[in-house]
């Protein structure tokens, strides 16, 4: 087989025991030593040995990106794509744009809306909805995929009434006058409009997701661990889709699937189980909702809102019900993976959590936006992972500091506390929600800012270092599937999985220098699968 050297390079291992080098060997997809130049051609150097001169470019492990959606992404090629919109004036142009091209009764879907970033008021109400696309209904998932926008035709295809039951833990936000719907939809409601939407065709699916293996491939992202059943038409045809793309079209990204708690007895009657799979797909976590987002107080928080006294959020389960479902993904030996962003929430889990003992891979505890002191304690177990998702600082400030008041923000994304206390910590995106960009993530860890503010950082004792950002997207990855002796580090023995930059991240005089960092190439079993 022939061997592969990547050399003339600034590589950081991450590895304790030879930190720095310059040159990588690779055999079969697995690196065999790395070293100096002059000693690895020397030894390795001959006739059935491809070389590849980095140019002096920095290596790290590939980047790891603990939490996002893929689904979510190929949506972005296959609907209407709102994110990044910044008025209220702009978001109905686009969807009078798309409606004007859509049949009647034809949905018109789209997603990433965010009214923190317009400059012109609120979100549409149902009202313009209905002015800008009266023949057709229309579904439009916020950013952060807890709340919902909807016009009158959606309201007639699902039959609203105003006696309907609406799933436990959504809600449909009515006018304070009139009683009548505004268009919002709240967390599980928006399952009384989905169970009418026609799903995408297997193909179309397929191709969108094709597209964002590629999109991330990019960003110099060599493993995912994505969620996405629900969204893909279900757990048979969400694997069957990654399996052809990954095993049978060999798709060079690495993915870990997180599966939704309602497949837990479908991943049963098909033996698979946490870490069933190969190095290019496997079965990651079972997926569990604890609570919603601060956007629209759904964040399940243990002192109320402080601009809506009152006002807690709202548990997605009961105490009883978040224990019966660890208790079923315990009787298959599943770890969990549990979205929660309001301390109480992190609360809940971890109470129900320490009533069961741990199993072989570990358990993940997903954003932990907000928290006490004593639940960074409790976080502090070797057999639990914090993934945290550094972009939602640039997402959630400056508006979040009325949500949760001056004394609580300083607990919100505390990174630098989690690590101090020696949590381990999973870095992620949660694509499409935030930019799938790694180095963005990085950028708002070390800055706690956006990239066009020039200030301190909020809440900026929380910040983190360069190389700490970095490990949360190599070796915290790593850790979150309990593959810690297969990739994270660039070690004799571990995946040949690399990412090369343009500029030395960790030599950087500015952080800002990070924005006009490029991705030169990102190697996935030592093979290059984007190159700039």
């Amino acid at each position: 087989m022939q061997k592969t050297i990547y050399t003339n390079g600034v590589v950081y291992t991450l590895d304790a025991t030879q930190p720095l080098a310059e040159t990588v060997v690779v055999e079969n997809g697995i690196i065999t030593e790395v070293g100096s130049h002059k000693e690895i051609i020397q030894k390795w150097g001959g006739k059935d040995t491809e070389i590849i001169d980095l140019q002096g470019k920095m290596v790290t492990p590939g980047l790891i990106d603990s939490h996002l959606h893929l689904s979510g992404i190929a949506f972005q090629y296959l609907d209407l794509n709102l994110i990044g919109v910044t008025s209220k004036r702009e978001m109905l142009d686009r969807v009078r744009e798309r409606a004007n091209a859509t049949p009647p009764g034809k949905w018109l879907l789209g997603m990433g809306w965010d009214e923190n970033l317009f400059t012109d008021g609120t979100i549409p109400t149902i009202e313009e909805l209905d002015q800008v696309a009266p023949h057709c209904p229309v579904f439009l998932k916020r950013i952060c995929h807890h709340a919902f926008l909807v016009n009158s035709k959606a309201l007639e295809m699902c039959h609203y009434s105003p006696s309907m039951t609406v799933p436990t833990g959504g809600s449909i936000v009515l006018d304070e006058v009139t009683k009548q719907p505004t268009g919002v939809l709240l967390e599980s409601a928006s399952k009384l409009i989905t169970e009418h939407i026609p799903e995408h065709t297997y193909d179309e699916l397929k191709f969108g997701l094709e597209q964002a293996m590629d999109h991330v491939a990019q960003r110099g992202i060599t493993s995912v661990h994505t969620n996405d059943p629900i969204y893909l038409g279900g757990f048979d045809q969400t694997y069957k889709m990654y399996d052809e793309l990954l095993n049978e079209k060999q798709k060079g990204l690495r993915c870990n699937l997180l599966i939704d708690y309602p497949f837990l007895n479908r991943l049963k009657e098909r033996g698979m189980y946490a870490g069933y799979g190969n190095d290019k797909l496997q079965i990651g976590a079972i997926k569990i909702f604890a609570d919603g987002a601060f956007g629209k107080r759904t964040a399940l928080l243990s002192e109320a809102y402080h601009d809506a006294p009152g006002q807690f959020g709202e548990a997605q389960h009961s105490q009883e019900e978040l224990y019966q479902m660890v208790k079923d993904a315990r009787e298959h030996s599943m770890p969990i993976a549990v979205h929660t962003i309001g301390d109480q929430a992190v609360e809940n889990v971890l109470q129900v959590l320490e009533q069961f003992p741990k199993v072989q891979h570990r358990d993940r505890i997903i954003h932990v936006s907000l928290l006490r002191k004593d639940l960074i304690e409790r976080l502090a177990r070797p057999n639990l992972i914090a993934d945290i998702q550094p972009r939602f600082i640039v997402g959630d400030f400056p508006w979040v500091q009325e949500r949760i008041g001056e004394e609580r923000i300083q607990h919100l994304y505390a990174w630098k506390s989690l690590l101090a206390a020696g949590v381990l910590c999973a870095g992620g995106s949660d694509a499409p929600v935030e930019p799938v960009d790694p180095l963005l993530g990085i950028h708002a860890a070390v800055t706690r800012r956006a990239p066009s503010q020039s200030h301190d950082g909020w809440n900026e004792k929380e910040k983190i270092s360069m190389l700490d950002a970095l490990k949360t997207f190599t070796i915290g990855g790593a850790y979150a599937t309990n593959e810690e002796h297969k990739k994270g580090t660039l070690s004799p023995g571990k995946l040949a999985d690399m990412t090369v930059y343009s500029n030395n991240i960790l030599a950087l005089e500015e952080p800002d220098e990070l924005l006009t960092t490029d991705i030169e190439m990102t190697i996935v079993g030592g093979k290059i699968i984007y190159k700039k």
